[in-house]
């Protein structure tokens, strides 16, 4: 009796645990204004910035002092008015940096079906003709010689 409710039990807080952890991490941005963000920064209640300025226009991660999280949409030009402003107040600043997209490789699945599908054929034959040559020897030790036409006297 005491092993299923334990069992139960430990099902239970790791879902528990499970969805408290995934609820934790999902941070929903809401969008804000540059003239916003202007005010903020100069309020002190930016807590830090992460800007991601590819592909343009460029967009903010914006995490305040009073943990909302916004999104600023923002001009090329004003990315360095933007930074001058974080350095000043000293908030944090980071950049994230797009990774660079790796050269397709040329896939060569065909020519591994294609490989495989010969090696099989070659495999069948192999075995067909072993096969056949191992029954013709047996067929030999029995004693089944071919009839031999007789001359007829």
């Amino acid at each position: 009796m005491r092993c299923p409710r334990i069992a139960v039990l430990a099902a239970v807080l790791t879902l528990a645990m499970a969805v408290g952890a995934s609820a934790a991490t999902v941070i929903h941005f809401q969008p804000e204004s540059v003239s916003a963000l202007n005010v903020q920064l100069h309020h002190h209640e930016v807590h830090a910035l992460t800007f991601h300025p590819t592909p343009a226009p460029g967009h903010v991660h914006v995490s305040l002092n009073d943990g909302r999280h916004l999104t600023v949409v923002y001009t090329p030009s004003e990315e360095t008015r933007l930074l001058a402003l974080a350095h000043a107040d000293g908030t944090p600043v980071a950049v994230a940096v797009a990774k660079p997209k790796a050269a397709a490789k040329p896939v060569h699945h065909t020519l591994r079906y294609v490989a495989g599908g010969i090696l099989v054929l070659v495999i069948i034959v192999v075995a067909a003709v072993l096969l056949v040559d191992r029954r013709r020897k047996l067929g030999e030790e029995a004693g089944e010689t071919p009839p031999q036409s007789q001359p007829s006297q």
